[in-house]
């Protein structure tokens, strides 16, 4: 057995033990830093697949931006999970047929699941022309240079989405200065400037 194998039954064996822990921890805070150990291992079987890229973007937008966000807002809400779950059982029913439907769903395609032959050459080699480049350049090149203008366009949705999150909650406060770009831009010297003249021992 070599340190592949070693590793990947490491991280696999770990990987799932902390998942079953975020389901079956009773404090959210522990559930949210086992999720955070499972992206982890998850992200060490993605570089023995030869996918750095996804690992890097495993660890970098779910443990540094999605789990540590939602680790925070559950720390500060103080949420009372108890009332939460008063309401449980009346759901249950319907929460088993779901979950039995996603089970069978899960063992048909596990059932019909095939490994390719080319697999393993597939990962070596993620562009055939170009042999001598990382998964990471591959996706670049291929993002910036024939997707570029499907990246652009996803972008400007984010913003335009991110705009209207913040116009939607914006709530104007009375009593606030604020600014007026347009009174400031038709200030002129009369307008802005002032000039009196001070007599010695007297105030303005």
């Amino acid at each position: 057995m070599n340190f592949s194998a070693v590793f990947f039954y490491l991280f696999s064996a770990v990987m799932l033990g902390s998942a079953f822990m975020v389901i079956a921890s009773r404090n959210p805070v522990h559930s949210v830093l086992f999720l955070i150990l499972t992206f982890v291992n998850a992200a060490g079987l993605f570089v023995l697949a030869g996918a750095e890229f996804l690992a890097l973007i495993l660890i970098v937008v779910y443990v540094g931006a999605v789990a540590v966000l939602f680790l925070f807002v559950v720390m500060m809400l103080d949420v009372d999970f108890a009332e939460l779950r008063q309401g449980f059982l009346q759901y249950l029913p319907a929460g088993v047929i779901v979950g039995l439907i996603f089970l069978v769903e899960l063992l048909l395609v596990v059932g019909a699941w095939v490994a390719g032959p080319g697999i393993a050459n597939a990962v070596k080699a993620p562009i055939p022309p170009v042999a001598q480049v990382t998964n990471t350049q591959a996706i670049g090149r291929v993002l910036y240079t024939t997707y570029v203008h499907y990246f652009e366009l996803a972008g400007i949705v984010l913003l335009v989405a991110m705009i209207g999150a913040i116009v939607l909650t914006l709530q104007h406060r009375k009593n606030v200065q604020r600014q007026n770009i347009s009174a400031q831009n038709a200030r002129s010297k009369k307008t802005a400037l002032e000039i009196r003249k001070v007599r010695p021992g007297q105030g303005i």
